[in-house]
């Protein structure tokens, strides 16, 4: 059996010994469209689809190994699995059965709504390719949308009613779902991550926004990077509208007055490129002449004749 080194939630390193205890598995790799790409990527739904995590293989360019004790690890490869919100892993599987611009969608019971996003998402496998990495199937989605995690996250960004004890129907809802991204947003621009992380702090160091009385504009410009982190999970239509709530009007104002400054420092530059002595100039048009030119030049010419003598009437 193959060894792999990995870092791993905790959760889900439980959830393993767990199912390794009861000789059973509450841990299932599954197969989806990444919410950002759309692009089929590998996801893990775990502690009895409580949690799921992106799962991604970082290789290195060449061959490596790892050293664990006394034991090598012939593969390289570092495999990670992030905890993601499962709210992102929604977005684009219920927006891709949305009704045509104005026609508004009906509240549905969500035994209906994963239905449809089955048939419209995974791929056809009458005919599979030969690399199955590349397709969505029905078993990899069906077990995404049964999870606690997916079932609990639909009321982030839908409309739901509870018709009964047992029966709830849900309506996908935009203005929904961008409440709970700016809520997100906001706790993401007021953690110590941020502060924590050395290439946010440098960046709002470069756009002078850690100066002192530039409070406001730094709160901006924390609230900015927090959506661009977000959107790195969001299809771009989503982000757009998102960064498209706030108002970074002034911020924008700040940014643009340091590029003038920018702007000059390339005109000294051409100003002092123009200002070269014509005679440098001059010489650098001329160059240098051929090897015969520069001998005739360093010859002894004394008492030679001119060469005009040659042409005069006799």
């Amino acid at each position: 059996m193959a060894t792999y080194v990995g870092i791993l939630p905790h959760e889900l390193v439980d959830s393993i010994s767990t199912a390794q205890q009861q000789s059973g598995s509450s841990t299932r790799l599954l197969r989806l469209p990444h919410p950002r790409t759309s692009i089929p990527s590998l996801f893990a739904a775990y502690a009895s689809g409580i949690h799921v995590a992106e799962v991604q293989s970082v290789a290195p360019a060449n061959e490596r190994s790892w050293f664990i004790g006394d034991s090598v690890v012939a593969d390289g490869r570092l495999l990670i699995m992030t905890p993601m919100d499962p709210t992102f892993l929604l977005i684009p599987l219920l927006a891709a059965i949305q009704p045509v611009r104005g026609s508004p969608a009906r509240l549905r019971p969500w035994d209906d709504i994963a239905e449809d996003i089955v048939a419209k998402v995974t791929t056809d496998t009458a005919a599979p390719p030969k690399d199955r990495s590349t397709i969505v199937e029905a078993a990899d989605l069906t077990a995404f949308l049964d999870t606690a995690c997916c079932r609990a996250a639909l009321r982030n960004i839908c409309q739901c009613e509870d018709i009964t004890p047992e029966i709830t129907v849900y309506r996908y809802s935009s203005d929904r779902l961008n409440e709970y991204l700016q809520r997100k947003v906001a706790r993401l621009s007021a953690s110590p991550l941020q502060e924590g992380s050395r290439t946010m702090t440098r960046n709002l160091a470069r756009d002078g926004l850690m100066e002192d009385g530039k409070e406001e504009l730094l709160k901006l410009g924390r609230i900015r990077a927090a959506c661009d982190l977000v959107s790195q999970y969001l299809p771009r239509d989503v982000h757009t509208t998102l960064k498209a709530s706030y108002d970074f009007s002034a911020l924008d104002a700040h940014l643009k007055s340091l590029q003038p400054s920018e702007v000059s420092i390339g005109q000294d530059a051409s100003k002092e490129k123009d200002s070269m002595p014509a005679k440098e100039a001059t010489k650098k048009r001329k160059g240098k002449g051929s090897q015969g030119v520069e001998k005739l030049k360093k010859a002894n010419t004394e008492g030679m004749a001119k060469l005009s003598t040659f042409f005069k009437k006799k």
